[in-house]
């Protein structure tokens, strides 16, 4: 697994995205493409090490929980401390905060092992993004109380948005927080609040891999007449620890008030904790009060807006999980496909009956020499290496944010905002679907426990709910952000695609592909203008989700352009095996995949109401 990998990924990072060219840049002027493969080589060794030989561990010894504490199984706090140890937590920041500042680009492809290894052990997305997200709206003392606690390993962290009761609905939230009668000069850690709520779906919420849990969370402050303010402006976000600290950081000996309620036990995802947890409940009381301690982030009524700094962040993850744990069920498919004996080959000529015919007498063949099992690995290697492709492509994105010139970073960042519900939702949908296939490849054993693909598959089906349901990113992409600023995002990305587009049909070899791609752009346009044409977002979004998969299927038909572009700038001959699989899988892509975009593009330009408008007593 990790050999395939390792040759995709330097071929990503190197030849495709250039990222040795980062180095000129006075942040990673200290690297070198010898630092960068240094890092890829470690983490590759930890996950080979760590992660992989106990993925069916996880999956079967769920965690428990004895009343008082969350029990997991010993492999999963070794590879966490492995992994802390790496210093992969802290990959990007900067050297003050012990971080490597490397670029993010190179620190996504080197997590990408720990996901294709385990992706039920190797979650630690959330403690990054929510120590990222206290650095850009905390105060120093909570950047450097509870971030660099987060970054160094010592504690880990979860974000709390979700309530039983209201699901992906945040303006339906409950969860209160009352002033303590405390200001921010009385408590340095910032203005201290009162806490009491009950959020569901906590990933990570309770367990004991580290001395302890900050707990990012979303909750409302009343208003005068003590009631709720109505819909998201009222959301405020707040540090909530499990364990009281101090300002330098160490723990006071006091529990806050945060109780696990329960573990939910999910489909896949088994070797991560899935809780329920109560804040303020009173079972264990502090400082004399009611309620869960917690510290104001940001301003008051800003709380979404700076916990989506963090949900922005966990979707494109989210996309990199869901893509690794394609690639996963890819590789073992294709050894699977290599080694088992299956069948005969069709031969020449039809037998007298008008039938294909097969000599019995000869050996059977593996798998793989029969053309429906070239369909399916094809299909799963256009669509996962694709994902990994265009989640690299993010990743370079918001190097390029943070440390381009002024009018590339703000393009860059324009175009990330543009394509963050595709690198979220795209990979969830058709990785998954890589994973179907891998499970169909192996016959009767792929959906046995004996094999591992039919865990990457229930792995891999949590992807298309959490962070945002599939649902959310397609009203996200047709409902705000490709009409945001004029449709400048919208123009931006199709100038982007325009280039690559005039650069292919350089290439004699690419010039249909082009031309079909141009085809499949400017049908994305028309639809997004039709969707729009009545200003009824009730009809423009009643087909959010098919443009979503038109629009993603034309942004992964782009990216496999783009990178064929690069094979034959590397490798005019095709000689190299890897570069004619990567072209074979560009060509499967265009000839098989974004013809399907006629369909979902026809609903959207109808702005067709069949779903929308059909009366609930008709199920």
């Amino acid at each position: 697994m990790t050999t395939s990998l390792r040759s995709t990924l330097d071929f990503l990072l190197y030849d495709w995205l250039q990222a040795e060219s980062l180095n000129a840049r006075e942040r990673f002027a200290d690297h070198s493409r010898e630092t960068f493969d240094a890092v890829l080589d470690t983490c590759e060794r930890i996950a080979r090490e760590k992660y992989a030989p106990f993925n069916r561990t996880v999956d079967t010894q769920e965690p428990q929980f004895d009343g008082e504490r969350v029990i997991l199984p010993q492999c999963t706090h070794d590879a966490r401390q492995a992994f802390a140890d790496s210093g992969m937590l802290s990959a990007a920041q900067d050297y003050a905060l012990g971080g490597m500042q490397l670029p993010y680009v190179v620190e996504s492809a080197a997590n990408s092992f720990f996901g294709c290894a385990s992706i039920s052990i190797g979650s630690n997305l959330l403690t990054t993004g929510n120590a990222n997200a206290i650095l850009v709206h905390g105060t120093p003392l909570q950047q450097q109380v509870f971030a660099a606690n987060e970054f160094n390993g010592r504690w880990a962290g979860t974000m709390c948005l979700s309530e039983p009761q209201a699901g992906s609905s945040l303006s339906d939230i409950t969860t209160r927080a009352e002033a303590d009668g405390a200001d921010f000069e009385v408590d340095p850690l910032g203005p201290r609040y009162r806490l009491r709520g009950n959020k569901m779906w906590i990933s990570s919420g309770d367990h004991e891999l580290t001395e302890n849990i900050v707990h990012l969370v979303l909750a409302k402050i009343p208003g005068p007449d003590g009631k709720l303010v109505p819909g998201v402006k009222g959301i405020s976000l707040f540090i909530v620890p499990k364990k009281l600290v101090d300002t330098d950081g160490q723990l006071t000996g006091e529990r806050n008030d945060v109780a696990l309620a329960g573990l939910n036990h999910k489909l896949g995802w088994r070797g991560t904790t899935n809780t329920l947890l109560n804040f303020g409940e009173g079972r264990y009381p502090v400082r004399g009060g009611a309620g869960a301690i917690g510290y104001l982030v940001g301003r008051p009524g800003e709380g979404l807006k700076c916990m989506f700094h963090m949900m922005n962040e966990a979707r494109i993850a989210i996309g990199m999980a869901a893509t690794t744990l394609g690639l996963a069920g890819y590789y073992a498919s294709l050894d699977y496909a290599r080694t088992r004996l299956q069948g005969r080959p069709v031969q020449g000529s039809t037998s007298a009956a008008g039938s294909a015919g097969k000599d019995a007498s000869q050996p059977q063949v593996p798998l793989i020499r029969h053309a429906d099992i070239k369909r399916m690995l094809l299909a799963q290697k256009s669509y996962c290496e694709g994902a990994l492709a265009l989640n690299l492509y993010c990743a370079r994105l918001v190097d390029e944010g943070r440390t381009g010139e002024p009018q590339a970073a703000q393009d860059a960042r324009l175009l990330l905002e543009v394509l963050t519900p595709i690198a979220k939702s795209w990979p969830s949908e058709f990785c998954l679907e890589a994973n179907s296939l891998a499970i169909q490849i192996h016959g009767g054993y792929g959906y046995t426990r004996d094999f591992p693909v039919e865990q990457y598959w229930r792995d891999n089906r949590l992807n298309m709910i959490h962070e945002g349901t599939h649902g959310i990113q397609a009203a996200d992409l047709l409902g705000r952000k490709v009409v945001m600023q004029g449709g400048a995002g919208l123009q931006l990305l199709a100038r982007t695609i325009g280039a690559t587009i005039a650069q292919a049909r350089k290439h004699p070899e690419l010039a249909a592909w082009a031309d079909q791609l141009a085809q499949a752009l400017q049908d994305v346009g028309e639809a997004t203008q039709a969707a729009w044409a009545t200003g009824n977002p009730t009809e423009a979004l009643a087909n959010a989700v098919p443009y979503m998969q038109a629009f993603g299927h034309t942004v992964l038909a782009w990216v496999w352009l783009d990178v064929a572009c690069s094979v034959l700038a590397r490798d005019a001959t095709l000689s190299i095996a890897a570069s004619a699989g990567r072209m074979g899988a560009a060509r499967y892509f265009y000839h098989y995949e974004l013809p399907h975009i006629g369909a979902w593009l026809q609903v959207v330009r109808q702005r067709d109401l069949t779903c929308a408008a059909l009366d609930e007593d008709a199920f």
